[in-house]
């Protein structure tokens, strides 16, 4: 299983140097978990960089995968991890379903870098 970051799926939608790195992870839908709050902020930083229906294509991709809900346990989770971890609540929301999972997270975040279970690429 993987779980992308929102980095991870703006630099891919926004043809970043790092694209091609998240591009492989992408499209194993098979095996690809997408929080719901990786939506919210991939939809908020695109919305002031490319036209709506773009925005809404890349939605439509990012949906192809397992479109994970926020429930009250997972927040509780995630607030836990926050704490452990020194992560803000988006952040800490989607790496706790990736932790919940068993999944890789990847990501190009520095607030990730060093955390169990994560693939991070410096941002180029």
């Amino acid at each position: 299983m993987n779980v992308v970051d929102s980095s991870g799926w703006i630099e891919f939608f926004l043809a970043g140097a790092n694209g091609p790195k998240f591009k492989p992870v992408i499209e194993q839908r098979d095996k690809l978990v997408v929080p719901v709050i990786a939506l919210f902020e991939v939809h908020k930083v695109l919305s002031r960089k490319v036209p709506p229906d773009v925005v809404a294509q890349c939605l439509d991709v990012m949906r192809l995968g397992r479109v994970l809900e926020i429930t009250d346990r997972r927040a509780i989770t995630a607030a836990n991890i926050a704490l452990r971890h020194g992560l803000a609540m988006a952040d800490a929301m989607m790496y706790s379903l990736a932790q919940e999972l068993g999944a890789t997270f990847w990501t190009q975040d520095i607030d990730y870098q060093g955390l169990p279970g994560v693939q991070w690429f410096a941002k180029a």
